[in-house]
């Protein structure tokens, strides 16, 4: 069996219902994932978590020193877990994440985390690009409606869309009961 890593993404107070971006589902997104955390840290399966901080003046969100950037309780880190500080939606670019799971001789990631649409997609597509074997939990993740075209596109569309997208070419996309019984 390779060598796993949990990647926690963006689990943050920002998207709470009482965040300045809040997303549909995000509760049971972190229930999720916190029960994935768990699994993990009973296997000695190492957990990164990657927290969203904007650099650009004046940013609407994730404003460093703010509640909003910390990560939720359900999912705090311990204190033996990495945190990873990015300011792009990609967990890999102009971070040290590559190059923490090389050395520790990563093969397998599990993503998990928000928004479906944009970090978790960018760092599932990432991470599969540099050969890791990825999966991604789907109810461990979270997203929003979207507007193109002046048409609204529901969060659960949203979000089927990019998990079908990503389970065509980069990733195994599971639930929840499905990661936790292999």
């Amino acid at each position: 069996m390779s060598k796993q890593a949990v990647i926690v993404v963006d689990l943050q107070n920002e998207y709470l219902p009482t965040g300045k971006l809040p997303l549909t589902g995000i509760e049971s997104a972190l229930e999720n994932a916190a029960r994935i955390i768990g699994d993990a840290r009973s296997n000695d399966i190492p957990v990164i978590h990657i927290r969203h901080e904007f650099i650009t003046p004046g940013a609407p969100f994730f404003v460093p020193g703010s509640d909003g950037v910390l990560i939720h309780s359900t999912v705090a880190p311990s204190d033996e877990e990495l945190v990873i500080v990015k300011n792009y939606p990609n967990s890999f670019l102009k971070t040290d994440l590559k190059k923490t799971l090389d050395e520790k001789g990563i093969e397998e990631v599990t993503v998990v985390g928000a928004m479906s649409h944009m970090c978790i997609d960018a760092t599932a597509r990432a991470a599969s690009d540099f050969g890791y074997k990825t999966t991604v939990v789907h109810d461990a993740c979270a997203t929003r409606d979207l507007e193109f075209g002046g048409k609204i596109v529901p969060a659960e569309q949203v979000h089927t869309a990019l998990m079908s997208a990503l389970e065509f070419g980069y990733a195994k996309v599971l639930s929840t009961e499905e990661y936790l019984a292999k």
